[in-house]
């Protein structure tokens, strides 16, 4: 296979020590490929699923990147770090720390549903085109703005209170943006006591699940095999969470031809002003179309012609 041919969604287990720029530039050399794109970075001790989008799937990312997220994270009472984590320095240490699997659980309920984070110093996030880890590491911390995010489930797995320093595992299921490092802190504050984030998994990444990645080292070997492409996901897995449309026979020539179309050319018939995917009569996608309520005509947004 030639290094032009593969396109689609390549969902990769993201090993620790790795960031997601090293992921793509390694997928690069072993695909042979430039037009590779990833959907949400991970910092390097976190591990677990990251989508990249191969081809012309790297118009897709956008996308990916808005859905939610899901994660498995540990974190530890009674110690607090500069970073949020325990690769950091450690600010503050309690001898012991009690709390009770009662109390932990009505704390957690507690940040279901919208809430305010303070992005972390030790974050990707630029402030006066300097990225904020590279000001931390200079030992200079500025204001940082709130920004809300979304918790839609919390789940405690595991409670460990038999050690000074207890240590708990949840799931949880949020929106783009939330910082689980910061959770982990806000959790132990609401608490009454320092923690950091000992480890971090994410588990899925907009719909895409563990049982889907590959590893780096089963990318390799399905690209001397030659079956790497039976194991993307197609380009449309992207957007399953879009409502998806069929366009007539008697206008799929202007689809084709990405024209803009009216209303009744697609069935079922599209939402006003809702984004929508399209397909040929045979089910072949051909892009994301607008649905556009003054005009009663429908828009490609992104197309993929077949």
């Amino acid at each position: 296979m030639n290094k032009t041919s593969y396109e689609g969604i390549l969902p990769i287990h993201k090993p620790a020590d790795f960031t997601s720029h090293d992921v793509v530039a390694k997928t690069r050399g072993i695909l042979r490929m430039k037009r590779i794109g990833h959907t949400g970075t991970l910092d390097p001790a976190v591990t677990g699923v990251l989508p990249l989008c191969l081809g012309r799937a790297t118009r897709m990312v956008e996308y990916l990147q808005e859905l939610p997220k899901e994660y498995e994270a540990t974190l530890v009472l009674g110690v607090a770090t500069d970073t949020e984590d325990l690769t950091g320095t450690v600010t503050e240490k309690l001898e012991r720390v009690q709390v009770t699997e009662t109390q932990l659980k009505e704390v957690l309920n507690r940040f279901l549903g919208t809430i305010s984070q303070i992005p972390p110093m030790y974050s990707a996030l630029k402030q006066n085109g300097k990225r904020l880890y590279e000001l931390a590491r200079e030992g200079v911390t500025v204001e940082r703005a709130p920004r809300e995010v979304t918790i839609y489930e919390l789940e405690l797995l595991h409670f460990d209170n038999s050690k000074d320093h207890p240590e708990l595992t949840f799931r949880a299921l949020c929106s783009k943006g939330t910082y689980i490092r910061t959770l982990c802190v806000d959790i132990g504050r609401a608490l009454g006591v320092p923690a950091a984030m000992k480890q971090l998994k994410r588990t899925m990444s907009a719909g895409i699940t563990e049982s889907h990645c590959l590893t780096l080292e089963e990318v390799a070997v399905r690209v001397q095999n030659g079956t790497l492409q039976e194991a993307l996901l197609p380009v449309d897995e992207a957007v399953r969470h879009l409502p998806a449309h069929t366009v007539h026979e008697s206008r799929l020539k202007g689809a084709l031809q990405g024209q803009r179309l009216s209303r009744s050319a697609v069935e079922p018939s599209a939402a006003p002003g809702s984004l929508f995917r399209l397909y040929s009569p045979e089910q072949v996608f051909l892009g994301i179309y607008r649905s556009d309520d003054e005009t009663g005509t429908v828009s490609p947004v992104k197309v993929f012609l077949p």
